[in-house]
C-alpha cells in the first residue's frame, strides 16, 4: 500500500495536483470577487438599488435572488474561462496528435542517455540501490 502511494508521489502528480488545486482556488477568488464588486452592484442597480434590488419578502423572510443571479454569472465565466484556457487547448493539441503535425518530442540528451546506461549497469552488477 505504501508503495504505491510512493511511486504516486514520485511520478509528480501530486506536485501538479497540488499546483492545480492552488491555481484554481486562486482563481476561484478573482471570480468571486469580480462577481462581488461588478456583477452584485448591477444587478441591483437595473433591479432597482440597493435596498430594493435584488431581493424580495414574503412574511418576514428575505429572498435574495441577486446574489443568486451572480453566482450563475460566476459559473458561467468560471466554464467559460476553463474551457477557452484548458479544454479547447488541450483537444487541439490531441487533434495534432492524432494527425501527426506535433513535432515528436526530443531525443534525450547524451549526458541523460549515457546516466541512464550507467544506471542500468549498476543495476545489473548489484551494484545499484533500489530506492
Amino acid at each position: 500500500m505504501f508503495k504505491g502511494f510512493r511511486d504516486f508521489i514520485r511520478r509528480g502528480n501530486v506536485v501538479d495536483l497540488a499546483v492545480g488545486v492552488v491555481i484554481g482556488a486562486a482563481f476561484t477568488g478573482l471570480v468571486t470577487q469580480f462577481g462581488n464588486s461588478f456583477l452584485k452592484p448591477l444587478i441591483q442597480l437595473i433591479t432597482g438599488g440597493e435596498k430594493v434590488g435584488g431581493t424580495f419578502e414574503i412574511n418576514d423572510v428575505k429572498f435574495d435572488y441577486g446574489a443568486f443571479i451572480t453566482a450563475m454569472i460566476i459559473f458561467v465565466l468560471t466554464a467559460a474561462a476553463l474551457y477557452f484556457v484548458v479544454v479547447a487547448p488541450m483537444n487541439r493539441l490531441n487533434e495534432l496528435r492524432r494527425r501527426g503535425q506535433e513535432p515528436e518530442p526530443a531525443a534525450p540528451s547524451e549526458e541523460i542517455v549515457l546516466l541512464t546506461e550507467i544506471r542500468d549497469a549498476l543495476r545489473e552488477n548489484g551494484g545499484g540501490r533500489r530506492l
